[in-house]
């Protein structure tokens, strides 16, 4: 007795895909392993996303807003002294100080939009290719139900022509009926993932704009006659312009500008 009672559970837990492998054949197992690697895509880019995706904090807004009325060295190292672990992940912070330190160091202007511009794309790089894998399913799987339906309506005229003609409605409406599956199948999975990708690029560029706008914010306010480090350290007015200031950020960066990142550039 307990034999049945294995089978039938089997069955019940293996039967729908079961089903469906059956159906759609080898394009339906194609199509299952595009929607899972989507899927696991998704959390992904979600997951990075919560942790190192740019994010205009309210303690920025408020740096940029004192930086506007009154610029100056202690801006950025209050800044930096304020962060804490999670606000460290936050690229857009590490762009704001960097670009305000460049600025009290008298770099060229023209330097200093290319550096960010750089470093903006460097920030959104990794949320690119999730992207364009979602893209790619979103694209891919209506064409793979359509393979599939070629495939499987071959296979039922094929069917047809051995029987010399003889074959009934019945048989030849169940081959289309299989064959259609895989173009069921590829639409539910591909309807989804546009939709996904489309969303994904939206805040994208919303995220773009946010990064754009804070930069632009600091790279628009007239500064005087460079400070240096140690008198911004202290909080009080510089009086050695040559010492040597503190390193400029440098990442391993191209310097070309991706269709998502053009800040400041």
């Amino acid at each position: 007795m307990s034999d049945p009672l294995l089978t039938d559970a089997t069955g019940l837990s293996a039967g729908p895909v079961s089903q469906l492998m059956e159906m759609g054949g080898p394009v339906m197992m194609v199509l299952l392993a595009i929607a899972v690697a989507g899927m696991v895509t998704f959390v992904y880019l979600m997951l990075f996303g919560t942790f190192f995706a740019p994010r205009f904090t309210a303690k920025l807004k408020k740096a940029i807003t004192v930086w506007q009325q009154k610029p100056g060295g202690e801006v950025p190292v209050q800044l930096q002294r304020s962060a804490g672990r999670y606000r460290r992940l936050n690229p857009l912070h590490g762009l704001v100080v960097d670009t305000m330190n460049a600025r009290l160091k008298g770099t060229d202007p023209q330097q200093i939009r290319e550096t960010v511009a750089r470093d903006a794309h460097h920030a959104l790089e990794p949320f690119e290719a999730p992207l364009k894998i979602i893209e790619v399913i979103a694209a891919l799987a209506p064409l793979l139900g359509l393979l599939g339906t070629v495939i499987g309506m071959m296979e039922a005229f094929s069917a047809m022509a051995a029987t010399e003609g003889r074959a009934n409605a019945s048989q030849l409406s169940g081959g289309i009926y299989e064959a259609l599956t895989t173009t069921a199948a590829g639409l539910v999975i591909a309807i989804p993932f546009a939709a996904l990708a489309a969303w994904i690029e939206f805040r994208l560029r919303r995220i773009q704009k946010t990064i754009n706008s804070a930069l632009v914010s600091v790279l628009s306010v007239p500064l005087g006659a460079p400070e240096s480090y140690e008198a911004t350290e202290n909080a009080e007015p510089a009086t050695d312009t040559t010492q040597a200031p503190r390193r400029f950020a440098d990442y391993s960066g191209t310097g070309q500008q991706g269709r998502l990142a053009n800040a400041t550039g």
